[in-house]
């Protein structure tokens, strides 16, 4: 397995008390990083420290509701007060939400996916930015899907929040082009995760047909990636998007 040099480095991850986010945290860990793991989910939060192995000092478990843009402005002071900076960002947490065809899907829930899944998004990169351009470095990496590229049937709350998250990190991108920042997205295809094994078995085995590789994605293969974009060594790249759909996307 790659590796890749964090020593010395700081990094924010939404969503991390689990799946992906949980495996990259790790993978920054073991490669010299610190690591502050943002997630709503209390209990795996209590466990974080120990389940990731790593040294106490280096971890910060934080519950923080991404949707709340005053929880996250005050979530990014403290993550200065106890690291000093931010180098890395990665914005993986969002919802699913329920299966259902648009024109049924409930208000309320698609609200809630967007909610999480593109403001909550926003409102992390709206905090953390300011303070990297100060630094004049950065690495950005917002978790899409290939449902943001192709659009899933039944999924149209995640399919919208995940198309829009490209636009954004295309923006950005630009936005932060000159300076040592790069913003980049990847494209998930069905990985093994606890959100995504929650979904109607029926709707995950439709999209589990539409992959080449015939399988789902493993979450060391997303976290090679991710830890690869939120390096160092990502020093030209900018506003891209990044197939992790097993052959799936058609662009």
């Amino acid at each position: 397995m790659n590796t890749y040099d964090f020593q010395g480095r700081s990094a924010i991850i939404t969503g991390g008390g689990q799946g992906i986010g949980f495996t990259v945290a790790k993978r920054i860990l073991d490669s010299g990083g610190k690591v502050s793991v943002w997630d709503v989910d209390q209990a795996l939060l209590d466990d974080l420290t120990k389940s990731l192995g790593g040294d106490a000092a280096n971890i910060m478990a934080m519950n923080v509701d991404i949707s709340d843009a005053a929880a996250v402005k005050a979530a990014t002071n403290a993550v200065l007060d106890t690291f000093g900076k931010i180098d890395v960002l990665i914005n993986n947490a969002a919802i699913v939400g329920p299966n259902a065809p648009t024109w049924e899907y409930p208000e309320g829930e698609f609200e809630d996916v967007v909610r999480i899944g593109l403001i909550g998004t926003y409102y992390v990169s709206r905090a953390v930015v300011p303070h990297m351009i100060k630094a004049n470095y950065g690495r950005i990496v917002n978790l899409s899907s290939v449902a943001g590229k192709e659009g899933n049937p039944g999924a149209p709350a995640y399919s919208s929040t995940k198309a829009a998250v490209l636009a954004l990190t295309k923006s950005l991108g630009k936005e932060l082009a000159q300076y040592e920042i790069s913003v980049n997205a990847v494209t998930p295809a069905v990985a093994k995760t606890k959100m995504a094994l929650s979904q109607n078995p029926d709707f995950l085995k439709m999209i589990l047909s539409k992959i080449p590789r015939g399988r789902m994605l493993e979450l060391s293969e997303a976290a090679s990636m991710i830890c690869f974009l939120a390096s160092e060594e990502n020093s030209f790249t900018t506003g891209a998007v990044f197939d992790l759909s097993g052959g799936r996307a058609t662009y």
